[in-house]
C-alpha cells in the first residue's frame, strides 16, 4: 500500500477558533494533511465560510457548517461570528461566552462524520471532552511557536510575576533557558471584572494537559532548544509541523489567503518590482490592532524620514471616499508618496504572504503575532518589533534577544494598560533605518536568510517538520487500528 492510499483511510477533523488569526493557520494546517493524501474537514459558522474558501484554495478540503448561537442565545448582534466583529472588550467577553454554545453542533458533527482525530483550538477547552465522548482523541493546536508556549507554560507554574512589587520590575522567568526577563506590564493582562474569560484559559490548560497532544506551528531549526524543553523538560507531547504558511501555494492563492484584500495584486506587484531588492519595509500591525490618530500620524511621519520605500496596511476608517481628508496623515503626506512613488497605503486587508516573499522586501515593521513572527521568518527579512497584547512580547523577545534578528521600538505596555504617549516618529525612523541600512541590517538579514532557507528545508522530504508529521500520523494510525 502507498503511503497515499494508507494516509486516506485517516480523516481528521479542524475546529478553528473565530478569528482570522485563527483561521488562517489552521487552514494552512488542514491543507498540510490534505496535500499528503489525508480527508481532512473543517468545521466553521456560516459566515466565516467564504474566507475560509478563499484560504483553501484548490486544496482538496470539505468544509462543515454549525450554527452560530442566535442574537438571542449569545446577547450578540446579528452577523457576529467573528471576533472581527467583537473588538470592544465587553463585546469580547460576550463573544467567548457565546463560542461555548457550539458544543452541541460540533458533536453533532462528529458523531456524523466519525473522524479519526479532532484538532481544535485552545480556545474551546471543551473539545477535549467531546472528542473523548466519541472515543476519539482530540489535538490542541495554538498556532504559537514552542518559544511563548514555554513562557506561557513557566508564568503559568511558577507565577514569578506575583513575586515582584510593581508593573515595572523585571523578573526572570523561572525553569526556563536563555535567562529571558519580562515585567508583569508584558504579560497578558486579562479583564479583571470577568471570570469567565480567566476561567476559560484554565479550562484550556487543564483541557490541554488531557488532550492527545499538541501541534506547534514551527519548525525545530528555529527553536531546538524550546522544543526540547516543552518536550522534555515540562513533559508535553508535541509535534512540529510548521511553518504551515509554507503550505505550497502559487501566486493566485498567496494573494487569495485569509480575506478579500483591499488592493489588487497585480497593482501590488507591479509596484514591487519597480523597486530595488531589499529596498521596501512592509508594515502591518494585524487584523485586530486599531491605533489612535496620534499614532497614526507618528508613524506616517516615521516612515517618510527613513527615506525608505514602504507599503503600510493601515486598519483605521476603511476605504476612503471621494475628497474626504484624513485628519491623521501629515499635511499633503499621501500625495507626496503618491507623486515621488515612495508609499503604498493599503486601506484593509493585504496579501502579506505573496508581499512580504517579494524580492523588493527588505524589512518588516510587525506587532509580533505569531502567524506574522513565522512569515517574516520564512521570508528571511529582518523585524521591528512593535508588541501590542496577548503573547506578542514574547515573541518580540524572541526576535531580539533569541534569534537576532528584530529590533524593538520600546513598547513596554499592553495597549490597553494606559501606556500612554505614543511611540514617536524619531524612535520609528530610528528603527526603520536599523533593519533596512548598514553593517547590523545586514547581518540581521543574513541571519534572517538562513532561518528561511532552514524553514524551506524543514517541510520538504527528510526535513524536521516533514518528519514530524510522518510520526503523528504513525500515532494517529496506530491509534485508529
Amino acid at each position: 500500500m502507498t503511503m497515499g492510499n494508507e494516509n486516506r483511510e485517516l480523516h481528521i477533523i479542524f475546529f478553528p477558533f473565530l478569528a482570522n488569526g485563527h483561521i488562517i493557520p489552521c487552514v494552512d494546517l488542514a491543507r498540510v494533511f490534505a496535500a499528503r493524501g489525508i480527508r481532512a474537514t473543517i468545521v466553521t459558522t456560516h459566515l466565516n465560510v467564504p474566507y475560509i474558501s478563499r484560504t483553501i484554495g484548490k486544496a482538496n478540503i470539505n468544509i462543515r457548517t454549525i450554527k452560530f448561537p442566535s442574537t438571542e442565545d449569545s446577547g450578540l448582534p446579528e452577523g457576529c461570528e467573528n471576533t472581527e466583529s467583537a473588538l470592544a472588550p465587553d463585546k469580547f467577553i460576550k463573544f467567548m461566552k457565546a463560542t461555548l454554545l457550539l458544543r452541541d453542533p460540533l458533536e453533532h458533527v462528529l458523531q456524523e462524520e466519525q473522524p479519526h482525530c479532532l484538532v481544535a483550538d485552545m480556545f474551546f477547552p471543551w473539545a477535549t471532552d467531546s472528542a473523548a465522548k466519541f472515543g476519539i482523541p482530540r489535538i490542541v493546536f495554538h498556532g504559537l511557536g514552542y518559544f511563548p508556549l514555554c513562557v506561557l507554560a513557566c508564568t503559568r507554574q511558577y507565577k514569578p510575576q506575583d513575586k515582584v512589587s510593581s508593573y515595572t520590575e523585571p523578573f526572570v522567568v523561572p525553569n526556563l533557558p536563555g535567562e529571558i526577563t519580562l515585567t508583569k506590564m508584558q504579560l497578558p493582562q486579562l479583564p479583571q471584572h470577568d471570570k469567565v474569560f480567566t476561567q476559560l484559559l484554565e479550562e484550556s490548560n487543564e483541557s490541554e494537559l488531557k488532550s492527545f497532544g499538541v501541534i506547534v506551528n514551527s519548525f525545530y531549526e528555529l527553536e531546538p532548544v524550546y522544543a526540547d524543553h516543552y518536550r522534555n523538560e515540562l513533559g508535553r507531547r508535541a509535534w512540529h509541523l510548521g511553518p504551515v504558511s509554507l503550505c505550497s501555494r502559487d501566486t493566485e492563492e498567496k494573494s487569495r489567503r485569509g480575506r478579500e484584500a483591499a488592493i489588487d495584486e497585480n497593482e501590488c506587484l507591479k509596484w514591487l518590482q519597480s523597486k530595488e531588492p531589499n529596498s521596501v519595509v512592509y508594515v502591518c500591525f494585524g487584523s485586530m490592532m486599531v491605533f489612535s490618530d496620534a499614532q497614526l500620524k507618528e508613524i506616517a511621519m516615521g516612515l517618510e524620514a527613513s527615506g525608505k520605500p514602504f507599503i503600510w496596511v493601515v486598519k483605521k476608517g476603511g476605504a476612503k471616499s471621494e475628497g474626504e481628508k484624513l485628519e491623521w496623515f501629515p499635511e499633503g503626506f499621501e500625495e507626496r508618496m503618491g507623486e515621488s512613488n515612495k508609499g503604498l497605503i493599503i486601506r484593509g486587508w493585504a496579501p502579506q504572504v505573496m508581499i512580504l516573499d517579494h524580492g523588493a522586501v527588505g524589512g518588516f515593521v510587525t506587532h509580533c503575532g505569531w502567524n506574522s513572527t513565522l512569515e517574516g521568518v520564512c521570508a528571511g527579512v529582518p523585524m521591528v518589533t512593535w508588541p501590542m497584547y496577548g503573547e506578542q512580547f514574547y515573541n518580540a523577545k524572541f526576535l531580539t534577544d533569541i534569534v537576532k534578528i528584530g529590533v524593538g521600538v520600546g513598547v513596554q505596555t499592553w495597549i490597553g494598560m494606559g501606556g500612554g504617549e505614543p511611540v514617536k516618529k524619531e524612535v520609528i525612523e530610528q528603527a526603520v533605518r536599523r533593519i533596512m541600512v548598514g553593517q547590523e541590517a545586514e547581518e540581521m538579514r543574513n541571519r534572517a536568510k538562513e532561518l528561511s532557507q532552514m524553514a524551506k528545508r524543514a517541510v520538504e522530504e527528510g526535513g524536521s517538520s516533514h518528519n514530524d508529521f510522518n510520526s503523528l500520523i504513525e500515532d494517529l494510525r496506530s491509534r485508529a487500528h
